[in-house]
């Protein structure tokens, strides 16, 4: 069956459109340095995120679920660029059908060599030439950027993996707010509170959600990163961090550092939402203080439960500092959950539902309490130190 000119003329224009789409969507994930709407990335995104669904749909132990989901990442950029290719590919084998006097295989047949390398002799004429380079140099360039998209995507990672390594001895692992307050007034059972350390942590980590809701929002792929160890995570640290602030402000608003605290909290909700709406999770702009909280009342006292366990100065009675909490917490709770839902991250104390139902939640590692001087009064072997 021959097909009419004019009708490989309309795939032609198609073509260009594919190869279009395919350029700006290359453009606004490697170059423009904002987040950057694209069909195609996000359907890459849903493919790969419903594939490993799929994968870890019947794995209930974590840690076998966080192996496999570490290739997540991986496995997403190089979809990325195959899809990129791909079209690429596609795109000019379409341009190139009327330009030929045989079929579709002819023009797939020249479209191959002149993406994959530059110089070839089996073009013919000089408009058939001029597509064959430009077509080698957009897979050149593609593939480039990609590579050079790497390091800055590894630095980004590096950078943010040091604070959440840093949280693991104040927060417990996995992080838990209520934990993160204990400790650093328990301070490795030092008998002196370093309750003032943490404005400091909260200035910290104020530059640290600011920094992180700028580069996962650039460079999406980054969310889907894990952290080398499966029960650390980037959104259980910084909810742990937010969670103590608020709960710091409810219960001891006297002694909490105020504005430290209310900086990190703002910082906090606002990289959560950034980061989910990038990911196109359908969260609100504002909260709504009326849709309240999925922490429970009984949940609440048993963090002060926690912090009642290591004498930690509490001002206010649970009933009375309880409404503070939740008006808080409403302003990032929705976000961080949507998230952690979406990555399948660690299931800490206080970070929501996770992709299985019957995923309990992983209560803090505590070392063991006291200091090895006082209460254990056997010296270590050298090179073998206690935990405390």
């Amino acid at each position: 069956m021959v097909v009419p000119l004019a009708a490989r003329y309309v795939a032609a224009v198609v073509g260009a459109g594919l190869v279009v789409t395919s350029a700006s969507s290359v453009i606004g994930t490697l170059i423009v340095p904002r987040s950057v709407a694209s069909w195609l990335t996000k359907r890459v995104d849903q493919f790969v995120a419903c594939f490993f669904v799929l994968l870890t749909a019947g794995i209930r132990d974590f840690h076998r679920r966080d192996r496999l989901l570490a290739a997540h990442a991986a496995t997403l950029l190089i979809c990325q660029i195959v899809a990129w290719l791909g079209m690429f590919f596609v795109g000019f084998a379409l341009i190139f059908w009327p330009l030929t006097h045989a079929g579709i295989t002819e023009a797939f047949r020249l479209a191959g060599p002149g993406l994959w390398q530059i110089g070839t002799d089996i073009a013919r004429g000089g408009l058939q030439e001029a597509i064959l380079d430009v077509a080698a140099l957009t897979g050149i360039v593609t593939v480039t950027l990609q590579i050079a998209y790497l390091p800055t995507l590894y630095s980004e990672f590096n950078r943010r993996e040091n604070e959440v390594a840093l949280l693991n001895a104040r927060a417990g692992v996995p992080s838990w707010g209520p934990e993160l307050l204990a400790r650093t007034h328990y301070a490795l059972g030092s008998g002196v509170s370093t309750i003032d350390t943490l404005p400091e942590l909260y200035a910290s980590w104020e530059r640290w959600a600011a920094e992180v809701g700028e580069s996962h929002t650039t460079y999406l792929p980054l969310v889907r990163f894990r952290s080398p160890k499966s029960l650390s995570s980037w959104v259980t640290s910084l909810l742990a961090v937010l969670d103590s602030a608020a709960l710091l402000l409810a219960l001891s608003p006297a002694a909490a550092p105020e504005v430290p605290a209310r900086l990190c909290l703002r910082a906090g909700f606002t990289c959560f939402i950034d980061v989910a709406r990038a990911m196109g999770l359908p969260i609100p702009a504002e909260p709504d203080p009326a849709q309240g909280i999925a922490v429970s009342y009984e949940e609440f006292l048993e963090a002060i439960a926690r912090l009642k366990e290591v004498d930690f100065p509490i001002e206010r009675k649970p009933e009375d500092a309880w409404p503070d909490f939740v008006g808080w917490r409403v302003n990032y709770e929705q976000a961080a959950y949507a998230i952690a839902l979406n990555i399948d991250a660690v299931p800490a104390l206080w970070s929501g539902p996770r992709r299985r139902k019957d995923s309990p939640a992983i209560r803090p590692i505590r070392p063991p309490r006291g200091r090895a001087g006082a209460q254990h009064p056997a010296a270590p072997s050298p090179g073998k130190p206690t935990q405390s």
